[in-house]
């Protein structure tokens, strides 16, 4: 037998010994690696489980719902300026005028009457001047030559000055009385529509709007007044330039714009509100005053801030927190303030930035650095109200 032969066959025990203690050796490594493979998984399964938002910025400007209230431009309700009885009206409700329009007649024999007597009375008036201014003459010319005295001319004079006076008060009365005629005549102020007719031939009507009711009443809607109660929190939004639309229950689906008119400039103390006017132009005639309308503002922010789903709260004794969940899968519990409220979302004005991750329905004893499992990145919460 060789020498190579020879050591061969020592050799094969030796490879034989390192070929069984390798084996030993890789089972005992797979056997700590499958170990600590499960210790790890057995680790990541007591974690708790959250489920995570992403935090979206809120949006620059909102959308302000408010209720208004509608008005003509001009409405005036028509009274009598004289006394007497309804002759004949001439334009009922829903009838458009213009302004002069004849709307009704008044016949009213006591001031035809009285007027006649004024210009009687002015016509002896006038007749009693001539005789008084022509009397003064003659006595101041006859003065010279001493045929009257002075006290006769100074009378003479002042008659003639009464009678004059006289006719000038004769004139003012009939003046006053013609005046009185001529509203027999009832006429529409302005261009516009006959929104009320409160009476009839042959009703008694009595002069002025405190003793008498009203006989028309004419409203201008070709444009509208929109009267708005703001809320104090949104009063420093609403100024010139916010531009506003008009939605209607009697028109689904149309909306129609208005812009900023004016404001009271003061906030009510007992609603806390702000008085505001817009203005609508109605051309068309398809508005009508008096009704109800949904104001719709687009305001910008004051402050912009973060929405969150509501469930994302954690209401504790310390105050209001919300937890995030770091890249490394450590909770973060963050003091907040909350702003204004949309229902499903809710408005986080400090304590979070736009992007971080959000844990939704947080447990009430999850605290700050515990480290959990995250179950799935679901979308950025919503911006808000459109």
């Amino acid at each position: 037998m060789s020498k190579n032969q020879t050591q061969g066959r020592k050799l094969l025990p030796l490879c034989g010994a390192f070929l069984v203690i390798g084996t030993i050796a890789w089972g005992i490594w797979s056997r700590d690696s499958a170990e600590a493979a499960l210790v790890k998984v057995t680790d990541d399964e007591a974690l708790p489980t959250v489920s995570v938002i992403t935090a979206a910025a809120g949006p620059a400007d909102e959308a302000l719902v408010l209720p208004g209230t509608v008005q003509a431009e001009s409405e005036t309700p028509i009274y009598a300026r004289t006394s007497g009885y309804v002759k004949r009206w001439y334009t009922d409700i829903g009838a458009h005028v213009k302004a002069g329009t004849l709307l009704a007649e008044i016949d009213s024999p006591e001031v035809d009457q009285q007027l006649r007597q004024a210009k009687a009375d002015l016509a002896t008036a006038n007749a009693n001047n001539l005789i008084a201014q022509q009397t003064a003459k003659r006595v101041h010319a006859l003065l010279p030559t001493q045929s009257v005295s002075a006290e006769q001319d100074d009378q003479a004079t002042s008659d003639a000055t009464a009678k004059a006076a006289l006719v000038a008060a004769a004139e003012a009365n009939v003046e006053r009385l013609t005046q009185l005629v001529g509203f027999e005549r009832v006429a529409a102020p302005y261009d516009g529509v006959v929104t009320a007719r409160e009476t009839d031939v042959g009703n008694l009507i009595n002069a002025g709007s405190g003793s008498g009711p009203e006989l028309f009443r004419v409203a201008d809607t070709s444009k509208l007044r929109i009267y708005v109660q703001v809320p104090q929190s949104y009063a420093a939004l609403v100024k010139p330039g916010v531009t506003a639309t008009l939605q209607f229950p009697e028109y689904p689906g149309r909306t129609f714009p208005a812009s900023f008119t004016r404001s009271a400039d003061a906030i009510n103390p007992g609603a806390r509100t702000l008085l505001v006017e817009l203005e609508a132009d109605n051309a068309s005639g398809e508005l009508f005053p008096g009704g109800y309308t949904d104001v719709h503002f687009k305001v910008p922010v004051a402050q912009r801030g973060v929405n969150i789903p509501a469930n994302a709260l954690l209401f504790r004794a310390e105050g209001v927190r919300v937890a995030s969940l770091t890249s490394s899968g450590l909770v973060t519990l963050h003091t907040v303030t909350l702003g204004r409220d949309f229902g499903p979302t809710v408005e986080v004005t400090t304590g979070v930035a736009p992007g971080e991750k959000i844990i939704l329905n947080p447990p009430a004893s999850l605290a700050d650095g515990e480290r959990v499992r995250q179950q799935s990145d679901r979308n950025p919460a919503p911006g808000g109200r459109s």
